[in-house]
């Protein structure tokens, strides 16, 4: 229940921000939605009954290049998306934002949409649309999903500049690109914790130091070095991104000459602290 929990809530925060500040400043930024804005401003076509209208077809090419299992992932999403675009739609017409500085709006919007996204992703669903489009430039072209979005969407974003002219095309491409550090960082939870990897002659004391002081446990590692072809051994330990410059500091103070790389953490899962102390206790 909590993944269906995280798509609804992700959906409501990308249509709510479409609404209040995507549709009425001409933001064509992304997916079907940036289309229907262009549709919308031509044509005067309902937003939500374009993406609807627009997804339906993508399912269908979905299911001829993409096959079953990638369609059926996208399904809930392409019917879902519409629905809830028009029903925020509802309640945005009570919220006024025109005095509100474009570039606010913008960086509102791109924000929003990206928290929303990273949230849909995390739970592991999708919204359809054009994301079906980056998976088949992806799939038949072998180029990066990063690289798709960007040749998909970037598309939309140049005919939403055609359209709207080189300011909105500006601002387009700045909630582009919030949109993508967002929801990146909320779907993979980037930053979160940070992963030490200590080549030290020091183990035991820099083990001891982990285990006292931040009551984390660690990972030791056999390993040979390259152009030594010295036995050593490599401590790893998950921590939060908070303790990253005192742990760094505390390895070089007890060993000099240690060799520490740090990297990020996508998604960490540990025994919760309290039980981890109750643990050490009953082994000590």
């Amino acid at each position: 229940m909590k993944r269906y929990g995280l798509f609804i809530f992700g959906l409501i925060l990308v249509t709510m921000a479409f609404n209040i500040f995507l549709l009425p400043n001409n933001f064509a930024a992304i997916g079907t939605s940036g289309l229907s804005i262009i549709f919308n401003k031509i044509y005067g076509m309902d937003t939500s009954l374009f993406v609807l209208i627009a997804n339906s077809i993508l399912l269908l090419v979905s299911l001829l290049f993409l096959g079953k299992y990638e369609t059926i992932r996208s399904i809930l999403g392409s019917i879902l998306f519409p629905i809830f675009m028009s029903l925020t739609g509802m309640i945005t017409r009570y919220i006024d934002t025109s005095d509100m500085e474009i570039i606010v709006s913008a960086v509102a919007g791109g924000f929003l949409s990206g928290v929303g996204y990273g949230l849909i992703f995390k739970a592991g669903f999708t919204t359809g649309g054009t994301d079906i489009l980056d998976q088949i430039v992806t799939k038949y072209y072998q180029v990066p999903i990063g690289t798709s979005i960007i040749l998909v969407d970037g598309l939309i974003v140049l005919a939403g500049g055609f359209v709207f002219g080189i300011e909105s095309l500006i601002y387009s491409i700045i909630i582009l690109f919030l949109i993508s550090i967002f929801s990146t960082r909320k779907s993979l939870g980037l930053n979160e914790d940070k992963v030490f990897y200590i080549i030290t002659n020091k183990v035991n004391v820099v083990k001891k130091y982990l285990l006292d002081n931040y009551n984390y446990g660690v990972t030791i590692f056999d390993t040979k070095g390259g152009f030594s072809k010295k036995d050593k051994k490599v401590i790893m330990c998950s921590i939060k991104t908070e303790y990253y410059y005192a742990l760094k500091n505390a390895v070089k103070d007890i060993d000099p000459h240690a060799f520490v790389v740090i990297t990020d953490s996508y998604d960490t899962v540990y025994i919760n602290k309290e039980k981890r102390r109750k643990n050490k206790r009953l082994h000590s």
